[in-house]
């Protein structure tokens, strides 16, 4: 009996869990977040620690178009999008575009995932406060994946909740080089 109540339990976290990825997925998938109206310059004083557990402050790339990027090793459309960000990364980081990714992850998990899909930008680890506080730069259903860009002026100018095509994102980021 109890063994039965256990697959219960687990068909329906596991349902709960694929209405929640259906939501993220298909009906925030291209929703580009209203920004704050109040200056977001706190961002600048987020302190993490990479997966090698060395503290790396967001401030090292102020002065850079920075792309901030909030994802989970198991949240899919996560997945999918950081690729073309690697790609954009490597393409435009000569032109000061600086990507990160923040994880609300652990570690370990992070790692593994960098030895199936390399990621050629910093990989940091956050948490749910760090999630929470995402709200701050547009992401008010507090999902991911979640994009924010910030130009050189440390200002935020775009951000996005949902899997952000590197095809969409190319462009705007060509427009921030050139300003």
């Amino acid at each position: 009996m109890k063994s039965g109540r256990a697959w219960l339990l687990g068909a329906g976290l596991a349902l709960a869990f694929a209405a929640i990825s259906y939501q993220i997925v298909f009906k925030y998938k291209n929703i580009e977040s209203p920004l704050p109206s109040a200056p977001q310059t706190a961002i600048f004083d987020l302190v993490l620690t990479d997966v090698d557990g060395k503290a790396q402050s967001i401030r090292q790339w102020r002065g850079r178009i920075l792309v901030l990027n909030y994802w989970a090793t198991w949240c899919f459309p996560c997945r999918e999008e950081m690729p073309g960000f690697s790609r954009l990364h490597d393409k435009h980081k000569a032109n000061g575009i600086q990507f990160v990714g923040i994880s609300i992850d652990e570690g370990s998990k992070i790692i593994e995932f960098q030895k199936e899909t390399p990621v050629s930008y910093p990989l940091l680890i956050g948490d749910m406060k760090t999630m929470t506080n995402s709200a701050e730069l547009g992401n008010s259903r507090q999902a991911l994946p979640f994009t924010a860009v910030f130009d050189r002026n440390g200002q935020l100018v775009m951000s996005k909740l949902g899997r952000w095509n590197e095809a969409d994102l190319e462009p705007k980021l060509l427009e921030l080089i050139s300003r």
